[in-house]
């Protein structure tokens, strides 16, 4: 016997038409990559993705085309994402802060037909596009008036384009599990692989980002994505702030600490989103100045693991509450948040921040499960740790072209490749990536405890560890450090600091300083790199 309920496709439009009918004169705030604070809402982003797909259908796009973008966190992005679902096509979100020569083999892999992009980004654009066949048309996110006139490309105004139709035009009805997006992963280890999100995937993501536990956002909050929209579709907020109706802050191109505070302030922000190094910007933008936060509620920090020391801050100093997040691009990319549970809401103190040490436990729509290198499932002790992965309506069950194969199971678990334990209640701790794990005389130590606990010192702005050789231990930890402007510690006074909160054969064997630690493009701490840098590094132990 099946239901008799109607067939409701869950097509992505559907979210941007219910924004605009129910909450069509909610504010949509922009800085601008030409320079002022812009203003639009609802109805009027989803009048003029209408005219998105009407162009592009016009011009010869088809479904399944996909449509790079390489842009900001804007009104006008927004737009382009609704107008290529609308038309049938796939959203591409590229990466900016990848080099050229990777951006150019993203776009060739995806085959990439057409790409709106901002002028930030244009010389980027410019130096690939006659390396990339499939590109037939380069829309720029602005008007005639601020449009190059000397460039060696045959560029279109996104003003005047979408003005050249009149938006009489009607959604494509597509199947829902039709591809909507595509992003590709950063590519730290090997060729980057594109995951392939639809409309189905899409919906249902959004949906599980509205439950309280998650990012439990409403159509009262003011949310500022600074995460932004190429990072795994800003978490999620593209389409979980029009699904519940929420005023949008984009912070555009300005990421300083100065220029997020002052949308913070100016637009009542009351939660955003964004990886640990853009909040160690703002942090100390309001240390110097010593301006608080009166609208800021709360904070989702997730990318890479948030520090217990920043986490205190942001609570005792700023009354905000951090909620801390754990995700991937293959999953959509929220995997766990970090919510109290009845059984945590008596504590206070030292013991919250103990719990938010932790990335959180799964909401509804994601399973998940640890695992030894021979895939025997191990018992939800808190101690027990092993490979984590996951299942569930908006992870990944491929990577385009059929890469990475091996990261998938036939019973549809995802290997994330992270390392981690999860406890009674279900709250999981990331001790590591598999690859960055410490093997010391047969025995594992947590890279990410130790550097959140380094972080902890005063006078450290940003903390990694590394494995180093060792002849007795096979690795040992070297701690590598940013110093605060100012401040001048030594390594004996960190590993003074560190002394007694961890076990005796964890501490790392040395502290190494530098000015600035290496981050991938999505702002994670790119080890790979720093043990390139410190190959030859001799530990005093040694």
């Amino acid at each position: 016997m099946l239901g008799l309920m109607q067939q409701w496709p869950l097509l992505c439009h559907k979210i941007i038409d219910y924004a605009a009918q129910q909450h069509g004169d909610r504010e949509i705030v922009t800085r601008s990559v030409e320079g002022p604070i812009t203003r639009t809402n609802y109805r009027s982003v989803r009048e003029r993705a209408l005219k998105v797909a009407q162009a592009l259908d016009r011009d010869g796009f088809k479904e399944g085309d996909r449509i790079a973008t390489l842009a900001w966190n804007s009104a006008r992005h927004m737009e382009c994402w609704y107008g290529i679902m609308g038309v049938g096509g796939v959203y591409h979100t590229l990466n900016p802060r990848l080099f050229p020569e990777q951006i150019a083999w993203i776009m060739n892999h995806a085959e990439d037909r057409a790409i709106f992009v901002d002028l930030t980004f244009l010389p980027i654009v410019e130096a690939i596009a006659d390396k990339v066949g499939s590109l037939k048309k380069i829309i720029v996110l602005t008007d005639d008036a601020h449009l190059p006139k000397e460039s060696k490309l045959d560029l279109v105004a996104y003003e005047s384009w979408i003005d050249s139709v009149d938006g009489d035009f009607e959604w494509k009805q597509l199947d829902e599990n039709a591809a909507a997006g595509m992003c590709y992963t950063s590519g730290t280890t090997g060729d980057p692989k594109g995951v392939v999100y639809s409309h189905r995937s899409n919906v249902l993501h959004a949906l599980i980002s509205c439950q309280p536990d998650a990012l439990g956002v409403g159509s009262t909050e003011t949310v500022m994505p600074v995460v932004p929209m190429f990072h795994a579709n800003a978490w999620g907020i593209t389409f979980t702030g029009p699904m519940v109706g929420a005023k949008i802050v984009n912070p555009g191109p300005l990421m300083d600490g100065a220029s997020i505070y002052e949308l913070l302030e100016t637009e009542k922000v009351s939660f955003t989103a964004a990886v640990p190094t853009v909040w160690l910007m703002l942090l100390s933008y309001l240390e110097e100045t010593g301006k608080k936060l009166p609208h800021l509620q709360r904070v989702v920090i997730g990318g890479s693991a948030c520090p217990r020391a920043m986490t205190k801050t942001f609570r005792d100093e700023y009354g905000v509450e951090v909620n801390h997040a754990w995700g991937m691009t293959e999953m959509s990319p929220l995997g766990t948040l970090g919510s109290v549970k009845p059984a945590y809401a008596g504590l206070d103190g030292e013991a919250v921040l103990d719990l938010k040490e932790k990335q959180g436990y799964a909401p509804f729509g994601v399973e998940m499960k640890v695992t030894d290198d021979e895939n025997n499932e191990h018992p939800w002790d808190g101690s027990t740790f092993g490979r984590l992965k996951v299942r569930g309506p908006a992870v990944a069950s491929a990577y385009y072209g059929g890469a990475g194969a091996e990261n998938f199971d036939d019973e549809s678990w995802f290997d994330t490749g992270d390392v981690a334990h999860i406890n009674e209640h279900g709250y999981m701790q990331i001790t590591d990536r598999a690859k960055d794990v410490i093997k010391s005389g047969g025995e594992w130590i947590s890279t990410i405890d130790l550097e959140n606990l380094a972080v902890g010192h005063p006078d450290i702005m940003e903390a990694a560890v590394i494995g180093v050789q060792h002849p007795k231990w096979d690795e040992r930890p070297l701690l590598i450090c940013v110093r605060k402007e100012g401040k001048t510690p030594e390594g004996s006074d960190i590993l003074g600091f560190m002394e007694g909160k961890i076990a005796k054969w964890w501490m790392p064997d040395d502290v190494a300083f530098v000015d600035e630690i290496p981050h991938t493009a999505t702002g994670k701490i790119q080890k790979m790199e720093l043990r390139e840098q410190f190959a030859d590094y001799k530990l005093p132990t040694a």
